[in-house]
Parts: structure tokens; C-alpha cells; sequence
């Protein structure tokens, strides 16, 4: 169902570009032709590639099909936005075209003969046309590829800055996080927080050598890895993965599934493994103790809500139970909607990935609905969630309004 839903969003998508950007901008003929079946070539360039990516085939198609998904989105909006003043200017189009109508033959009149009012009134109006297409070129014509040439300027503008942005070294983003039960012993401990570094075949091991270089930078206390590490299998990716082994941290690294590791074609329990031998440590429903100067910290991780169809899902009780009571516990949960669980078993602090902060506006109004909180530090059934915005980035490579992120995270009594 959700692959019917998919293709049919694609292919209204496309439709909607084929009837602005071609039919509105062409006249019947060759051209025309030629440019419906290059819409028809890239609609199936779109399908392909997130097969032939999920099935971990044909991965040669990643740029140019996600980077036509972006403008896809782009010109989608941009043309969307721009149906208001383009019929804005249909009608003053429209209304020029009538001042130009044919008039009555001029009536010739003696000087000071009054002029008869139904005379009068077919006199032409030399009043200056506020929209007139050039000549030669038809209303609809003129006002299609105007429209199509702002849309199109827009949409490669924007996808260019993301792509930039995407691309670009991660922000570090310093946090201060207050606990009321924390003991004053462990106020100051730091955790590097990092999510959605998404390897796949649009990074090389420079995309998680940067990301490893600019933590162990941070001189964090621990290093949290909140999900959705990877977008394939360890045959193909493991050299990516491999630069995790140089984290540095003083208590260690921690990761937890994100619902991207299900996707794996060779299973999430083959990253469970290939982890472990790089020096990160799973938390699969289990915490471990955090020793910090004569204090203990509990550190917790659950797995993602998309490990329940494959036997895999988060199990709060096994995680949380059964703790020392008036510990703080901090949890390791890939989406931040799973706060609503651990608010029932008084955790104090959630770190969470998952939203990439929207990626690229306006789809952060869209992961609103959905999750209880886009990006940064808040508050949800009394527990505070820290969502971070991800290191990397899903499908497109591109960011527009949330850049990726690295978040050093400071705990305070």
C-alpha cells in the first residue's frame, strides 16, 4: 500500500510539472513530444532509483535520481506557490486583449458638433496596457514560460544551497541540559550526540572521517550514535563504517537502531556485530551504569519502533526496569515519539534523532504532525527530549532551513 502511494504521488508530481513546464510552455510538435517523454524518462528515473537503492542494486542511479527529487520538490513548490499571480495576470492579460478589439469606423464631424455618447465610447482607449506578451507570442505561452522560468531559477537556487549545506561540515550545537534529580557529582558530564549519519551510496568514508574527527574534538564524556547509521549492507558499506573504530570518548560509545538498520539488506544484526568490532557498543533494551566522579548515571537505549515487525522492538521494561531508585537515567531512543513511553518508567532525559529537523523546508511542518518534537531541547509529558537534526542526510543530498548537526550535550544539577 505504501509503495502504490508512493508511485502515485510521483506520478501526480510529474504530471503537474508536464502541464507547467511543457504543455504550458509549448505548442503541439516535435518539441513538445521530446519533452513529455523526457518527464516520462525521469518519473522512472525516480522509481528506479529507490529500488534499485533499497534492494542494494543499481546504486549508480543515487545522484542523478535524488537530486532530481529535489528539484522535483522544488519546481513542485514553486510552481505551486506561483498559481496565484500567474492567474492574477491571466485576467489584466485578458483585459488588455479586449482593449485591443476591434473599434468603429471613425465618424467624421463638423468642429463643435457635439460628439453623441454611443460615439464617444468607441473611441480607442490609449490607456498604456499594464501586462502585454511580446509580440508573436500567445497569452498562454507568454505566462507559461515566464512562469516556468521563475520556477525553474528558484528551484536550482535552492537545491543548490542545499546540496551545499548537505555537503558541508555538520554545526556543532552546545546544549545545556538541567536535571532536578541529578546528583551534583555528575553535573558537567558530556555527551557528543550524533544521529542519521546515513551511509550510503552517496557518502565515502571522508562523510564519517569528518564526523569522527569533529567529535573526538568535543572531548565528550560519552558518545551517543542515536540511529540510522546506515542505508545498506556490511558487504558494501563496512568500509564506510570503519573510521568509527578511532572515537574517543571517556566512558565510551553507545548506539542504538534507528529504523533504517531493518532496512539493511543483510539484516540489522549484521551492523550489531560489525559495530561491536569497531568498539561501539549496542544498547538493545539494556543500560549500562555511568560511574562519573563517586556518581552513577544510568544510560539506557531501546530499540527503534521499526524492529517490531522483525522480532526487534523497543522493550522499556527490560531497558528501565528493575533501576536504583532516585538515579537520573538518560535513554538512547531513536524517535522522539517513544517519550511517551518513557515518561511511564521516570526517565529524565531522552536523546533522539530521526526528524533530520524537517531536511528540507517545508517538510518540517509535515514531521510535526508525527513527531512530538522537529529538532532541539523540549519538554514532553515531563521529560525533557533532546532531538538532534542528524549528521547526514536520507535520499536527496540535500538541507534547506536544517543543516546537520553534531550536538555536545552538558548535564547540570
Amino acid at each position: 500500500m505504501i509503495v502504490l502511494i508512493f508511485v502515485g504521488l510521483i506520478l501526480l508530481a510529474h504530471y503537474y510539472l508536464w502541464h507547467r513546464l511543457v504543455r504550458s510552455t509549448t505548442a503541439p510538435g516535435r518539441l513538445r513530444k521530446a519533452l513529455t517523454w523526457g518527464v516520462v524518462a525521469l518519473m522512472l528515473l525516480v522509481v528506479a532509483t529507490f529500488v534499485g537503492t533499497r534492494a542494494d542494486f543499481g546504486t549508480w542511479l543515487a545522484w542523478p535520481g535524488y537530486l532530481w527529487l529535489a528539484l522535483l520538490f522544488y519546481l513542485f513548490v514553486f510552481l505551486a506557490v506561483l498559481e496565484i499571480p500567474r492567474a492574477v495576470a491571466a485576467v489584466l492579460l485578458r483585459r488588455a486583449e479586449r482593449r485591443r478589439a476591434p473599434v468603429p469606423e471613425p465618424v467624421a464631424v463638423l468642429a463643435g458638433t457635439p460628439v453623441p455618447d454611443d460615439v464617444a465610447a468607441g473611441l480607442p482607449d490609449v490607456t498604456p496596457d499594464p501586462v502585454e506578451p511580446p509580440a508573436g507570442l500567445s497569452r498562454r505561452l507568454f505566462l507559461g514560460r515566464a512562469t516556468a522560468a521563475v520556477a525553474g531559477v528558484g528551484a536550482a537556487a535552492t537545491v543548490g544551497y542545499g546540496v551545499s549545506s548537505a555537503l558541508g561540515d555538520p554545526v556543532i550545537e552546545p546544549v545545556r541540559v538541567t536535571l532536578p534529580k541529578l546528583d551534583p557529582r555528575l553535573s558537567g558530564l558530556r555527551f557528543a550526540v550524533v544521529s542519521d549519519i546515513h551511509l550510503g551510496p552517496l557518502t565515502g568514508p571522508s562523510h564519517t572521517e569528518r564526523i569522527v574527527r569533529m567529535i573526538n574534538g568535543l572531548e565528550a564524556d560519552v558518545v551517543a550514535i542515536v540511529g540510522d547509521l546506515v542505508d545498506g549492507s556490511v558487504a558494501r558499506l563496512g568500509p564506510l563504517a570503519r573510521p568509527l573504530k578511532d572515537l574517543e570518548s571517556r566512558y565510551g560509545a553507545y548506539f542504538v537502531t534507528g529504523n533504517h538498520e531493518y532496512f539493511s539488506p543483510g539484516g540489522y544484526i549484521e551492523w550489531l556485530d560489525e559495530l561491536g568490532e569497531l568498539g561501539v557498543r549496542p544498547l538493545r533494551n539494556e543500560r549500562v551504569e555511568i560511574a562519573h566522579q563517586g556518581a552513577v548515571l544510568d544510560l539506557a537505549g531501546v530499540n527503534d519502533l521499526g524492529g517490531a515487525s522483525q522480532g526487534d522492538g523497543p522493550d522499556f521494561a527490560k531497558a528501565l526496569g528493575g533501576r536504583t531508585s532516585g538515579r537520573s537515567t538518560v535513554l538512547l531512543a531513536h524517535q522522539p515519539v517513544q517519550v511517551t513511553e518513557a515518561a511511564r518508567h521516570g526517565v529524565d532525559l531522552q536523546l533522539s534523532g530521526h526528524t533530520h529537523g524537517g531536511q528540507i523546508v517545508p517538510f518540517n511542518l509535515v514531521v510535526g504532525l508525527q513527531q512530538p518534537v522537529v529538532s532541539g531541547l523540549a519538554t514532553v509529558d515531563g521529560v525533557q527530549v533532546y532531538t538532534t537534526r542528524g549528521a547526514g542526510f536520507w535520499g536527496p543530498p540535500v538541507r534547506v532551513g536544517a543543516p546537520p548537526e553534531i550536538t555536545i550535550l552538558e548535564l547540570r544539577s
